[in-house]
């Protein structure tokens, strides 16, 4: 496809001079794929909400390479600095206090006092920070509330040709979106992701607690209805309706049916989260009217599959 760049100097290059223009493009990251634009330019921002028919007061994730390009927008504290050490660069995202003097596009943060903020893993997108002097907010490559793209053809399913560049970084390796802890106000995990609530307990060795009810919207991720193949899903379900794709996990099922998809043959939880949103597609993709889901064991990643499983419900 003519829109999809391997990744190279040259088109890390040509991805710069892009960004620079505040033109929008797509990178890989290791959780999903995302539309990047200058974190400082209204004009790239408004461009990334127009492309997603995203809600305004859905604030993005701001894309960092590290600490010190962070420091001009953001206040750090004690707890930061301790997480940062253990799971940064990698899937998790930080609700900061956002400097009256940052350059941060206040569209980008739904005008709030905070700004959510990632480090993120993948190699390209890294590479591409470092050649910047500007951050980069980087939301999901989708439609506002559709699923996540974990790879290059799932963005020109969801946007065609309307995006002109897509740095292809092969399939993503986590295929959900980062954990978001709040370090503003109560410390609490606003999304579930692969980096779990116990290992942060352990880092900053108190309780944490993932928020259930949320009155403010200030992470991505919060909205009741989000992550939907567009057709009807129904959860905890031991036997399949008439008709529907039927997502089940582990050994006892056997894939002998066309509407039998299996996320971990194994039993993996880290399979079946990689494998989710494909699965979502591909079988939207294939025309049925209804997905019926097993039970999920509720651990380690599977508590992130479940929440994305109880939003793409709603």
């Amino acid at each position: 496809m003519k829109n999809i760049y391997k990744n190279s100097p040259k088109n890390l290059n040509k991805a710069k001079k892009l960004l620079r223009k505040n033109n929008i493009i797509v990178v890989p990251t290791e959780t999903v794929y995302g539309l990047a634009g200058n974190a400082y330019s209204n004009s790239s921002i408004k461009k990334i909400y127009k492309l997603k028919k995203r809600p305004k007061i859905n604030p993005l994730i701001i894309h960092y390479s590290n600490i010190e390009s962070l420091k001009k927008d953001a206040h750090i504290d004690e707890k930061f600095i301790k997480l940062y050490k253990k799971f940064s660069p990698g899937p998790l995202t930080y609700i900061l206090r956002k400097r009256k003097n940052s350059k941060i596009s206040p569209l980008a943060n739904a005008n709030l006092k905070t700004i959510a903020v990632r480090f993120p893993k993948n190699k390209i997108i890294r590479t591409l920070l470092k050649k910047l002097k500007f951050p980069l907010a980087i939301p999901s490559a989708n439609i506002s509330s559709a699923i996540s793209p974990v790879s290059c053809n799932d963005v020109l399913d969801e946007f065609g040709k309307k995006i002109k560049f897509v740095l292809d970084g092969g399939s993503a390796k986590i295929g959900l979106e980062s954990t978001v802890i709040n370090l503003y106000g109560k410390t609490q995990i606003l999304r579930p992701g692969l980096i779990t609530k116990n290992q942060i307990s352990q880092v900053l060795n108190k309780k944490i607690k993932i928020q259930k009810k949320t009155d403010k919207i200030i992470s991505p991720g919060l909205l009741k209805r989000h992550y939907s193949p567009g057709i009807p899903v129904k959860l905890n379900c031991k036997t399949k309706e008439d008709k529907a794709a039927f997502i089940v996990f582990g050994k006892k099922y056997k894939n002998n049916n066309k509407d039998i998809f299996n996320l971990s043959k194994s039993g993996d939880l880290e399979e079946a989260a990689r494998k989710l949103y494909k699965t979502f597609r591909k079988i939207k993709n294939l025309g049925f009217k209804t997905i019926n889901v097993v039970k999920i064991p509720n651990k380690k990643i599977g508590i992130a599959i479940n929440d994305r499983l109880r939003k793409a419900a709603n």
